[in-house]
């Protein structure tokens, strides 16, 4: 058994919580938080125990670390962890600046040890799909990629303030999505947004509405198109057109069931929001990270990816100020 330190006990650690617990091969051994209320609540529900941040680290009983706290902390605490020879599982982003990043990631390669970061959409098994059915020839060259990312409804203003804005909140899935689909990096990036949904994340200097195009160096391009807005649930579809062909995988509704009648055919709509459209990519990403502890895996989004991440949405965002193509 690998024993788990789960660093955030909020809502996205509550998610890894229950994954971490019923995998066969993994224990939730403390948890980590200086929220009192929320670590006492989940270690008793998972009956672990609660421990200090020091206590976690220099516990030889604990082989890895999950880091589900705010963005703010993750550089630190994966820097902390890889000097106390943890493996690390850490959610995105590595940090909100570029420079810390790489500073981070500097010190993780110093003392050798396992970073995953927690780009979850790579393993939803629809996304993983497309990806496997590309790399078996079953579409030709790719040529254009479509990806379509809505929120239901948009975050506070408060939030959009400390979040890093639209580009590396949020879209940064996207940009990770396109360069493993694609399998290739972009050579250049072009973004246009606008403030449609609400005119507070205006006033915090933000974007609630965009479209980005990735070009790259074979001429195929990549459509990123982003919202945080959708009336009818968390939409969330992908479209890679080849030389030879289309994949496309859309969004999981609600149920499956459909009405047909005279006035015409019903369906549910997509499910509302990502906790339930990626639970279980959650699931792939954690069986994923295991294969890593037995030895038995290399991180397939490493801390490199997480930095490339970041770097396209750096130079989103300088093309969404400068009105131009910026070149990669």
């Amino acid at each position: 058994m690998f024993n788990i330190a789960l660093l955030g006990a909020g809502r996205i650690g509550q998610v890894h919580a229950a994954n971490i617990a019923t995998h066969k091969e993994t224990t939730l051994w403390s948890v980590v938080d200086p929220n009192e209320a929320f670590a006492s609540r989940l270690a008793t529900q998972y009956q672990a125990r609660q421990q200090s941040l020091d206590e976690a680290m220099t516990d030889p009983n604990v082989h890895a670390v999950l880091i589900a706290s705010a963005t703010d902390t993750h550089a630190d605490l994966i820097e902390l962890a890889a000097r106390h020879g943890k493996a690390i599982f850490c959610e995105k982003p590595v940090h909100l600046d570029l420079a810390r990043v790489r500073d981070c990631l500097k010190v993780v390669k110093e003392y050798n040890v396992p970073l995953f970061i927690g780009f979850n959409r790579r393993f939803d098994p629809q996304f993983r799909r497309v990806k496997t059915e590309t790399l078996s020839g079953r579409i030709g060259k790719p040529e254009s990629l479509l990806i379509i990312s809505r929120d239901p409804s948009p975050p506070p203003a408060e939030y959009v303030r400390v979040s890093g804005g639209m580009f590396r909140d949020m879209t940064i899935h996207d940009f990770d999505m396109a360069r493993f689909i694609m399998g290739e990096e972009p050579v250049s990036v072009y973004a246009q947004g606008s403030n449609l949904v609400d005119p507070a994340i205006g006033e915090a200097g933000d974007i609630d509405t965009a479209f980005i195009v990735l070009k790259y160096a074979s001429g195929a391009l990549a459509t990123i198109v982003n919202s945080r807005r959708s009336s009818y649930g968390y939409d969330q579809r992908l479209e890679l057109h080849g030389s030879e062909g289309l994949l496309t995988a859309g969004n999981i509704l609600e149920n499956q069931v459909q009405h047909f009648g005279q006035n015409g055919c019903t369906s549910a709509l997509p499910e509302h929001f990502f906790l339930q459209r990626y639970k279980s990519a959650y699931a792939a990403e954690w069986e994923h990270f295991v294969a890593i502890l037995r030895g038995e895996a290399v991180p397939e989004c490493s801390g490199d990816d997480g930095e490339r991440a970041l770097y396209l949405a750096d130079k989103a965002l300088e093309s969404l100020q400068t009105r131009r193509e910026v070149l990669l």
